[in-house]
C-alpha cells in the first residue's frame, strides 16, 4: 500500500516535522508581508517605502527557492496526510484547521500569478501603488477574495501553531500577548489596505507612470493576459486534480479494504470493525466513541493510551515516538498509544484515561482540560492545634473560625498570584506555577506563606478574646513536576494536581507540625526562587517514599521577620 511504503521511507514524525517547518517559513512571511500592509495606514509612499526593506529577503535565489518551495512541500505534505488519514472522523478544531489549508491556494494562486509570475515574466510593477490600484479600483471582486485570503491563510496558521505550542509550559504564560498580536496584525493590514485604495480612488491621486500621465502602470498586453490566465487554469486545474486524485485513491483503498476488516473490542463488549491499519484512535472516532487525545493522535503526550488485554500477536512494534512517550511515562506491559497502534488483527483494549461525552463537559471552560505535566510549587498549610481549640466550642462557632482562616490563605495565595486548589478540613493546598515560569512560582509560594503568617497573627490579635490559645500554623512548600488536570464529577471537578511533588509538599507540612515550626520548604525552592537562604537552618531529612533523603529549610523563629527582610516580590523574578 502507498501509504505503508511512504512510512516505509520516512515516519511520520519527520513528514510532520517537513510540515511543520515549511508552515512556519511561509507564515513568517505572511506575518511581514501585512506588516508592510500597516504602514499603508500612513501613506500608499510609506508602504512601498518600507517594501524596499522587506522585498530584498524573498526576492533572491535562497528567498524564493524557501518561500515558494515551502509552499509546494506544505501542499504536498497536507495533501500526503489527508491520504493517509483512514478516518475523516476528527474534532472540529482539526476539522477547521484542514479546511482552511485547501481554500488557501483556491485563494492564493491568482494572487501570486498577478503579482510575482507577471513581475518577473512581463516586468509589470508589481508595487503598492500597482497591485492595491488593480484589486480597489479595476477589481474590487478580486480585492475581496484577497483580503479573504489573507484572513483564512493567518486564522490556519495560528490555528497549527496553538496546536503545536499549546502544552508547551511557557505557552500559557505569553498567550494573551500572542492572542492581541493575532488579531491586531491581520486587523491594522486590512485597514492599511482599505486606507491606500481610498487614497488611490480620490479624483487628485494619479498613477505615476510615463511623463505626462499617459501610462497606466496596471496595464498588460492581449498576449501577456492570455498567458497569465493559461497558467491560472493550469494551477488551479494542477491543484484541482491534486485533491481529487487524494480521494480518489482514498475511495480506491476504501473498497479494497474492506475485505481485510479486523475487529476492536472495547470494555463492555462493544466491538468496532475497521480495515487494516487504521489506529485504535481513528476506529474510536469512526464509532463515535468518546477518546482522549490531547496531542491530536501526533504521539507527544499519552492521554489516548489503552490497556491491551487480548490480541497481543496481532500488535506492531512501536516506533521510536511512541517508544519514547510510553518509556517516559513508564507504562506498563501491554500498555500501547492508540493514536499510534495499528493492530494486524483482532485485538481487545481499554481506555486508561476515560473520556467524558461531549454533553458531559464544558470543552471551552479551562477547568475541563485533561492532564499535562508541568513544573510547579505546591503549597500545604494547617493549623496545628485545631482539634484542642474546637473541642470546647459549638459547631457554629467552629464554621466562623474556619471561614475566618479560610479567608486569611484564600487571600494570601490569591493576593501572591496563586491558586487555591482545596481545603481538606483545617488544612489548604494551594498550586503556583500553572502559568508562568517554576522560578516565579517559588516566588510567589513564599510571598504566600508570608501573607499567612501575617494574616494569623492578626487573626490572632482580633480574636484574642475569643481563643484560648492562639492558632499556630505549619506550612510546607516544594516544587517539581506535577500532573496538572482536570479531577472530580460533574460541580465538583476541579483543576488539581497530582504527583511526587505534591506528596513531598504534604509531608513536609507534617514535618513542619513535628518540629513545631511554622515553615518547612526544600532546597529546590530556595536554589529556583534566586534568594539568600544562608542564615536560615537547614537539614536533611527523609521523606516517606524518596531513597534519598532531602535539604529543607527550617524557618524555627522569626520567620516573618525572615521573609520581610527578602525580596518577595513576584514581579521581580
Amino acid at each position: 500500500m502507498a501509504a505503508g511504503a511512504i512510512r516505509s521511507v520516512v515516519t511520520e514524525q519527520q513528514l510532520r516535522r517537513a510540515r511543520l517547518l515549511s508552515g512556519l517559513i511561509i507564515f513568517t512571511f505572511l506575518a511581514m508581508h501585512m506588516t508592510n500592509h500597516v504602514f499603508g495606514l500612513i501613506s500608499v509612499e510609506m508602504a512601498d517605502y518600507a517594501r524596499r526593506w522587506f522585498l530584498p529577503i524573498w526576492r533572491n535565489k535562497i528567498g524564493s527557492t524557501l518561500l515558494y518551495g515551502s509552499f509546494i512541500v506544505h501542499i504536498i505534505l497536507v495533501l500526503g496526510s489527508l491520504y493517509m488519514r483512514r478516518s475523516l472522523a476528527m474534532p472540529w478544531s482539526e476539522a477547521a484547521q484542514i479546511t482552511l489549508g485547501l481554500l488557501v491556494p483556491v485563494l492564493l494562486i491568482d494572487h501570486i500569478v498577478a503579482t510575482r509570475l507577471s513581475s518577473s515574466l512581463f516586468y509589470l510593477r508589481d508595487s503598492y501603488e500597482t497591485v492595491v490600484h488593480t484589486l480597489w479600483s479595476k477589481s474590487p471582486f478580486n480585492g475581496a477574495k484577497q483580503s479573504l485570503a489573507l484572513v483564512v491563510i493567518w486564522l490556519h496558521g495560528c490555528i497549527g501553531i496553538h496546536f503545536w505550542l499549546r502544552y508547551r509550559p511557557w505557552y500559557s504564560a505569553i498567550w494573551p500577548g500572542v492572542l492581541t498580536i493575532g488579531i491586531l496584525l491581520p486587523t491594522l493590514s486590512l485597514l492599511g489596505f482599505v486606507q491606500m485604495g481610498r487614497t488611490m480612488a480620490t479624483p487628485v491621486y494619479l498613477l505615476s507612470g510615463y511623463p505626462g500621465g499617459y501610462y497606466d502602470p496596471t496595464s498588460l498586453s492581449a498576449d501577456a493576459n492570455a498567458t497569465l490566465m493559461r497558467i491560472r487554469i493550469t494551477m488551479h486545474g494542477t491543484f484541482l486534480a491534486a485533491v481529487l486524485c487524494v480521494f480518489t485513491l482514498r475511495a480506491v483503498r476504501w473498497l479494497r479494504e474492506r475485505a481485510h476488516l479486523i475487529t476492536i473490542r472495547y470494555p463492555g463488549g462493544e466491538a468496532i470493525s475497521v480495515p487494516r491499519g487504521y489506529t485504535v484512535l481513528e476506529a474510536s472516532r469512526m464509532a463515535g466513541r468518546p477518546h482522549y487525545a490531547v496531542c491530536g493522535g501526533k504521539g507527544r503526550c499519552s492521554t489516548c493510551r489503552v490497556q491491551v488485554i487480548e490480541g497481543e500477536d496481532n500488535l506492531p512494534a512501536c516506533d521510536a515516538q511512541e517508544e519514547r512517550t510510553l518509556s517516559r511515562i513508564k507504562a506498563g506491559k501491554g500498555v500501547r498509544l492508540a493514536c499510534q497502534l495499528r493492530p494486524t488483527g483482532p485485538v481487545t483494549v481499554t481506555p486508561l484515561l476515560m473520556a467524558k461525552t461531549p454533553s458531559d463537559e464544558a470543552p471551552d471552560s479551562y477547568e475541563a482540560i485533561p492532564g499535562r505535566e508541568r513544573e510547579i510549587a505546591v503549597l500545604f498549610c494547617d493549623i496545628r492545634n485545631f482539634t484542642t481549640l474546637t473541642e470546647s466550642r459549638l459547631p457554629f462557632d467552629i464554621v466562623f473560625l474556619l471561614n475566618r482562616y479560610f479567608n486569611v490563605v484564600g487571600q494570601a495565595v490569591e493576593q501572591a498570584g496563586g491558586r487555591m486548589d482545596k481545603f481538606i478540613g483545617d488544612g489548604a493546598m494551594a498550586l503556583f506555577g500553572i502559568t508562568g515560569s517554576e522560578e516565579l512560582a517559588c516566588r510567589q509560594a513564599l510571598d504566600a506563606a508570608r501573607r499567612i503568617i501575617e494574616g494569623i497573627e492578626n487573626l490572632n490579635e482580633q480574636l484574642s478574646g475569643e481563643l484560648p490559645d492562639p492558632l499556630r500554623i505549619a506550612i510546607g512548600i516544594h516544587t517539581g513536576p506535577a500532573v496538572v488536570g482536570t479531577l472530580g464529577y460533574g460541580n465538583a471537578r476541579t483543576l488539581t494536581a497530582i504527583g511526587d511533588t505534591v506528596n513531598v509538599a504534604s509531608r513536609l507540612e507534617a514535618v513542619a507540625k513535628d518540629l513545631d515550626t511554622k515553615l518547612v520548604m526544600s532546597a529546590p525552592v530556595a536554589d529556583l526562587a534566586g534568594l539568600d537562604f544562608s542564615s536560615i537552618p537547614s537539614r536533611e531529612i527523609s521523606v516517606r517514599g524518596r531513597t534519598e533523603p532531602l535539604k529543607v529549610y527550617v524557618f524555627e523563629k522569626g520567620v516573618r521577620k525572615a521573609l520581610e527582610g527578602l525580596d518577595l516580590d513576584p514581579g521581580s523574578a
